[in-house]
Order: structure tokens, then sequence, then C-alpha cells
């Protein structure tokens, strides 16, 4: 979790450096950019995305089974957790200090006021597509919010195509193609699965809620993508390594948390919230244990999230988002005992072929790319 100090001489090409091994002057930035990706952050932020992916809407939706009813304190819980990333932004300023000789000139942060501002854009973009997804899953089982999350792949496809230039392939359009599909099947068979409780409008709410939350966080992973490469290109800044990623969470998470907590002082959530408790199906300690248990959750999918753009791509992370779809559905029957019919089978199969679909496009590519001595590097991805 190093972070390097600009070279004297940046290469043509924005590249992203992986905050191990810095690019030195007269490095080319393809040769920096093509090294495989076998750094050990590249799992941890799998990891993370698999806990935060797979617990995450569980414990939110338990926190609406159980008694819990307030929207806009359910939204904030998603990045409530961001002054978690203090510490290892805190390790890595001792390391850099240490290394710079104890030197007092040694920045906490890294960011620029341009890339400041961006990451505050997104968090508030961040904000309200947490609100959407909070909604959506107070009405509806995490099977059904967990397959139509999954169509945000597709969005991130069209997105990704039209901010950072992302290539189309024949698998990326049949993987957005069954998607769309599986997503239309839930939407044949909107009454089947509605909660014991839920009104047949606020089961359509919830299911236009999170359509919604998937198309604007496909979009919120483009940008994320774009944000890292204008400021690669940028000359005179810092790398865009893995610690000043977890600076753009940290302001992400911010932003977004202070959008919600507006939202709940506008509705009096912070009033209700004793009352809420002394009522919650599991207790006044369990109901503050899953408070805290869904923001250090959701904080490790976020930090997951942006480390798998910046390894990866926009498009990685949301095929990685995709791939856990089972674990959650698994989990939900286990622990809720959802109903799973025939037409959430076939929607999840769609979804799991379109992953699979798109997976083997990207491998197909990258071997295409290797034969040709010419490896798709992340200058050529994220040029601006």
């Amino acid at each position: 979790m190093e972070v390097e100090t600009p070279a004297p001489h940046r290469p043509q090409q924005p590249c992203k450096n992986d905050g191990a091994t810095p690019t030195q002057p007269g490095q080319s930035g393809r040769s920096a950019c093509a090294r495989p990706l076998r750094n050990p952050l590249v799992v941890v932020n799998f990891v993370l995305m698999v806990i935060g992916s797979a617990g995450g809407p569980l414990l939110l939706r338990a926190y609406f089974l159980k008694g819990g009813a307030r929207k806009w304190l359910s939204s904030s819980l998603q990045t409530a957790g961001f002054p978690l990333l203090l510490v290892p932004l805190f390790l890595s300023f001792t390391r850099r200090r240490r290394r710079g000789d104890n030197d007092d000139d040694t920045p906490f942060f890294l960011m620029t006021p341009r890339l400041l501002a961006a990451s505050a854009a997104i968090g508030l973009l961040t904000g309200l597509d947490d609100l959407l997804y909070a909604y959506g899953l107070a009405y509806l089982p995490v099977s059904t919010s967990s397959i139509l999350i999954s169509t945000q792949l597709a969005f991130t496809a069209a997105f990704a195509l039209l901010l950072v230039r992302q290539r189309f392939t024949a698998f990326s359009v049949n993987a957005v193609a069954l998607l769309s599909a599986g997503a239309a099947m839930l939407g044949m068979n909107a009454a089947g699965d509605r909660p014991a409780g839920v009104s047949t409008a606020q089961y359509g709410a919830g299911f236009a809620m999170t359509l919604a939350a998937a198309a604007l966080y496909g979009l919120i992973l483009p940008v994320m993508e774009l944000c890292q490469a204008r400021h690669a290109a940028r000359a005179g800044a810092a790398a865009v390594t893995y610690t000043l990623v977890i600076e753009m969470q940290l302001v992400i998470g911010l932003t977004a948390t202070i959008f919600s907590v507006l939202g709940m002082l506008a509705n009096n959530d912070f009033q209700a919230i004793p009352g809420e408790a002394r009522d919650f199906g599991l207790g006044r300690s369990g109901y503050y244990l899953l408070l805290a248990g869904s923001a250090a959750t959701y904080q490790c999918f976020f930090l997951g999230t942006i480390g798998a753009v910046f390894f990866g791509s926009a498009l990685l992370a949301g095929v990685i988002m995709t791939v856990i779809i089972p674990v959650a559905e698994v989990l939900a029957v286990m622990f809720f005992h959802e109903p799973f019919n025939g037409n959430k089978g076939v929607a999840l199969a769609l979804s799991l072929w379109g992953f699979v679909s798109y997976f083997y496009g990207e491998v197909q590519t990258s071997k295409a790319h290797r034969q040709s001595d010419k490896p798709l590097n992340d200058a050529e991805r994220l040029e601006p």
C-alpha cells in the first residue's frame, strides 16, 4: 500500500500504478501496465466484495423483517462505515513517512482538489443509489433483489462503452441480452413472490427502485474508472495507487453518508431510533449490533468494488458482483425461507449464463491479444 511521488518524466499514456512497483523515468507505460495482476490485494478485494455482496443484503433485509422501517437509516448504513478506512490510510502514511526519513512534509492525503470534487460528486450519486436500493429491499425478497441488481452488468457495459470506450464483443452483447431477459422474467412473475404484508403497489415500487439502483450503479462504476484515468493523465499529479483509491472511497463514503443523514434529519429518523430499537425483533442489543454489522459489511463491499475497478475495470467489478448472486440466493433461502420458484430459477440461470458468456469472451480476447503480442493494457482501456 505504498504511494510513490510522481516521476520527473511521466509516460505519454496514463497508467495506473499498482502501489507496489512505481513507474521509473524512461520506463514505457505499456510495460508497466501489461504486468500480470498478481498482487495479493487483488484477492483481498475479491474477498471483500464476496463478504459485502453476500452479507450486506441479508443484514439489511433482516432489519426490515425484524421490525425496522426507516429507509433513510438503512440507506446511511451502506456507507456509514467509511471511518474504518482511516486505519489503512494511517498505516500507509506512517510507512511513507518512515521511508522519507520522518519528513514532516509528508502529506496524509494525496488527493488533488479536482479528484476530491469528483469523488464527492460520485458520493452524492452513491447516496441516491443507496436510498433506491434500501427502498427496494424493504419490499422485495433478497433473492429477487439480487437477480435484479445483477442487471447492473448490462448498464455498466453500456456506460463503460460511452465513458471509457470499453470495447464490446459478441459475448458482451450476449451477456447483456441474457441479463435483461432474466430481469424481464422476474417482472412477468411480479406477484408470485410478494412477501406477506407487502401490497402490489409497494412490490411494484420496490421492483422499479431496485432496477433504478442497478442502472445508477452501472453508471457509477465507469465514472470511477474515468476519474482514475483522468487523474493518471494529468501532469504533476500523484500516481494512481491503491492508497489513492482508498482515499477516493473515503470521500465517496463521507459524502454519501452526509446525503443520507440529511434525509434522516428531515424524516425524524434519529428520534425514531430508540423506539424502533425497543420494539425490534432481535432486542435492543441485537438492533444496534445489526446496524453496526451492516455498516461494516457494506464498507467491505464498496472498498472491494473500487479496488476491482483499480486493478481491473468497471466491467470486472460488475462481473464479480454478478457471479456472487448464487451465494446471496442460497443464503436468503436458508435464513429467510424465501420461495424460489421456477421463474426465479430460470432468471438465475440466465444471469449465470450471461456471466459465463462475458467471462469466456474476456478470456478469448485476452488470448487473442497475447497471440498478437499486443496486450490490452490499462493505458489503452482507460484513455480518457
